[in-house]
């Protein structure tokens, strides 16, 4: 079934409002306040609407409170039933330090088609292929690379690949080098990063790279939208991950997932900026008139729907 589209403009005013809530804090150096902020915003915008809302991707468990945790219930219980997984606060050190690249995101699907996934790391990549054996997990860099520049018909060294700065990655740097790939490094954001892969303005032709396993999803969500590629597999460090990974339902811990293993049927994705990055405008605010204006990208799969939405408001 398809999600009713009056839902879209419900949830770009959540993450518009949880986006408004942190700028505040923007630059202020407090990320704790400027995720509060994010979190309290949108649980109260969750908790007034008409829908059986459950949190399946948050920012914690129940102890963890006031963080939307997951398994959290959220609204007036008198509606539709959905999945939501949310990142108030997508880059809270940007947002800390006035930094390009701070979002409030959320992707929402129907009940039991969206994946829960653990606070834990995950392998993933993405690109803006959709078919098969094109690029892969489990190919080498070189093997992705190449096949990559044959199915777009570019040399590797006109290729643009987008990857986490972390010293984890120096093997996967040192072998794009090698190769002449072009580099596009964030230092945060990998919602935002997978996601550059979705339009040729933003130049850039693979994401790929370790990160969070919640991001992770989240992209997802967009990126099935856009009819893009994406695979994710999850890395457990230590027992107490792998047996949370057990009680969420993951009985294969080494499973390399696909797109439509993350994320199944209809969908809405919101991302809001809070401070301006590739994908979208932060919030700005009109001293004068007291108005915020704020850009959310938003996608809505069983409409088509792709686009920037841009409100203002007066809080």
């Amino acid at each position: 079934m398809a999600i009713d589209k009056k839902f879209i403009k419900q949830f770009v005013n959540v993450t518009s409002k949880a986006a408004i809530a942190s700028s505040y804090f923007v630059g202020k150096k407090d990320k704790i306040a400027a995720d509060k902020a994010a979190v309290d915003s949108m649980r109260k915008e969750l908790n007034i609407m008409n829908i059986k809302g459950e949190i399946v991707i948050g920012e914690g468990e129940l102890d963890e409170a006031p963080m939307l945790y997951i398994g959290e219930k959220i609204g007036t219980k008198n509606g539709p039933e959905f999945d939501i997984a949310v990142d108030p606060l997508e880059g809270t050190n940007f947002a800390a330090n006035n930094l390009p690249g701070a979002l409030s995101v959320m992707a929402i699907a129907e009940k039991d088609n969206l994946f829960k996934a653990p606070e834990t790391y995950m392998e993933k990549i993405s690109t803006k292929v959709s078919e098969k054996n094109v690029v892969d997990l489990d190919f080498s860099v070189k093997k992705n690379i190449f096949n990559l520049s044959e199915y777009l018909n570019k040399k590797p060294e006109n290729l643009t690949a987008c990857i986490l700065d972390r010293p984890r990655h120096n093997e996967i740097i040192s072998k794009l080098k090698d190769l002449k790939v072009k580099i596009k490094f964030i230092s945060d954001g990998d919602v935002a990063g997978a996601l550059l892969v979705t339009d040729e303005k933003y130049s850039v032709d693979i994401f790929l790279g370790t990160g969070g396993g919640p991001e992770g999803v989240l992209a997802a969500a967009a990126l099935d939208a856009f009819d893009c590629g994406f695979q994710g597999r999850f890395l457990f460090k230590t027992d107490k991950d792998k047996q949370r990974a057990r009680e969420m339902g993951i009985d294969n811990l080494t499973k390399k997932y696909d797109l439509n293993e993350i994320i199944r049927g209809d969908s809405i994705f919101c991302a809001t900026g809070i401070t301006s990055c590739d994908l979208v405008k932060g919030v700005n605010l009109n001293i004068k008139s007291n108005e915020f204006t704020s850009e959310t990208l938003v996608t809505h799969k069983s409409s088509g729907l792709k686009n920037i939405i841009k409100l203002n408001q007066i809080v």
